[in-house]
């Protein structure tokens, strides 16, 4: 087969080349390339991962062309390139974060607690982590000792230490500062539950939670699967999907397709400052999540009407019935009609939720 024949079977997202035209509609079909994938801002490849994108400019093998330009013209922090270098160093100045108030931390390792009463009704989007001590015959059941919510303004609306319920074993305190005695009068865990349930419900009886127009918070942190299991919350995992915006299960900010970078990491790469350096606190932790997240909801992608495959109306976009229509389309107009298989965090800007 010519070349001429292979470009016409390239893909307009991800640049890879096919031999035959079927091929690049079975690709399309099950890539789920969209607008909301990163791309690269010299050649216009789709990524993706930001991890992918990160290897195509700075990795071991870069696209030579992309790399050279990216050494001069590009933030290593949001591979965003800029227009000059002047313009890249005010960039990258307002995009490297500094470290999250060091005074609450510093509190926090002293046992100082705040009020336990909860600020803020009208937040719409909140964080939430956890510190864990240990339990069990050899300290490594995770029992959430210490919790903390915060606003989207990094503004604490609860924060208390928490009774397990179960006697603790392991007080990690090299990484978590904490001791016995502050657990001695600690919030019972069954209180915490109920403060931070209603909190995140917002008045809405969880079994009235639905994807949109709904009151419930948008609950942002790391790893919300085992946070919840911890705090043995119940909140709607059949909405994860609209609901929750976990950075350790968000496709783009994601190692792998199945494997999750650490929150630690992630602070380093994509807002460029180090936590976990000390004593951890969960203000610390909360502080990373909802930055992260502010920093994945402010992309600018393009407007489309029905953003998600899973939308009823695009459910026929490659349906193997439209195969012979679709093999007779171009790459760009597969790509047209691609949808993106997540949930892009940039439509919490447009109301879609």
């Amino acid at each position: 087969m010519d070349s001429t024949e292979t470009l016409r079977n390239k893909c307009a997202a991800c640049y890879r080349q096919f031999n035959k035209k079927e091929h690049l509609v079975e690709h399309m079909r099950t890539s789920y390339h969209s607008v909301h994938e990163p791309i690269c801002g010299i050649c216009g490849k789709c990524s993706r991962s930001f991890e992918s994108l990160r290897e195509h400019l700075i990795g071991p093998l870069p696209k030579a062309e992309c790399a050279r330009v990216f050494r001069e013209h590009g933030c290593d922090i949001c591979l965003t390139i800029l227009s000059s270098r002047s313009a890249l160093k005010v960039h990258r100045d307002a995009c490297q974060l500094s470290h999250a108030n060091g005074l609450l931390s510093r509190f926090a390792s002293l046992g100082v607690q705040d009020d336990l009463r909860i600020d803020n009704w009208n937040a719409k989007a909140v964080s939430l982590a956890c510190k864990m001590v240990g339990g069990g015959s050899d300290g490594s059941l995770d029992l959430c000792a210490k919790v903390c919510i915060i606003d989207e303004y990094e503004n604490i609306l609860f924060r208390s230490y928490v009774k397990p319920y179960l006697p603790v074993t392991n007080y990690r305190y090299e990484i978590t500062g904490i001791r016995p005695e502050y657990l001695r009068d600690a919030m019972p865990l069954k209180q915490v539950q109920r403060k931070i349930q209603d909190f995140l419900c917002n008045g809405e009886p969880i079994w009235k939670i639905r994807p949109r127009g709904g009151r419930a918070r948008i609950l942002v942190g790391h790893g919300l699967d085992h946070i919840l299991k911890c705090l043995d919350l119940e909140y709607p995992a059949k909405l994860i999907f609209i609901i929750y915006r976990d950075t350790a299960n968000y496709p783009p900010l994601m190692k792998t397709s199945k494997l999750s970078n650490s929150l630690k990491y992630l602070t380093k790469a994509y807002l460029g400052y180090d936590i976990h350096t000390g004593l951890e606190d969960p203000y610390e932790d909360c502080v990373a999540t909802m930055r992260l997240y502010r920093r994945m909801k402010s992309q600018a992608h393009r407007n489309e009407n029905y953003p998600l495959a899973t939308d009823p109306q695009n459910k026929n976009n490659f349906a193997s019935w439209r195969q012979s229509e679709l093999e007779r389309m171009n790459p760009d107009e597969l790509l047209s009609i691609s949808r993106s298989d997540f949930y892009c965090w940039c439509l919490d800007n447009k109301d879609y939720v």
